[in-house]
């Protein structure tokens, strides 16, 4: 399932979308606030440039809408109908798991887009 050459594995690791060879991203906690967004410009290993034309992550924004969606639905079903909270209560908790998973969900919908676009290439991955 995580097996290198996924689209998967490349999604939930950070690597490199043609190689999965290193992390795009130039520091692996999601949670240093200060460096979430900071990208290598282009893969070591294969020498994809991540940033495929300008402005190309702004397109990941939509990606981020849907897992908010998703993550809020199910924060709400949890909190409402499995645990039995109150509807004021289960709003709180939608708000709190929104706030607490928004550095993942910002990473996560910036790998999700880049693999839209490209896919693992076994020659890249050799060199």
């Amino acid at each position: 399932m995580l097996k290198k050459g996924s689209k998967l594995n490349s999604i939930l690791t950070g690597t490199c979308p043609r190689c999965q060879e290193e992390s795009m991203y130039e520091h692996k906690n999601a949670y240093n606030l200060k460096n979430i967004y900071k990208m290598h410009e282009n893969c070591s290993h294969c020498g994809l440039h991540y940033q495929i034309e300008p402005s190309f992550f702004y397109g990941a924004m939509y990606v981020s809408y849907g897992l908010t969606v998703g993550i809020g639905v199910a924060a709400f079903i949890i909190s409402k109908v499995i645990i039995g909270l109150e509807l004021t209560q289960s709003f709180i908790a939608i708000i709190v798991s929104l706030v607490a998973l928004m550095p993942i969900t910002a990473r996560l919908s910036r790998n999700i887009y880049i693999n839209m676009f490209v896919s693992y290439n076994k020659e890249a991955a050799k060199k």
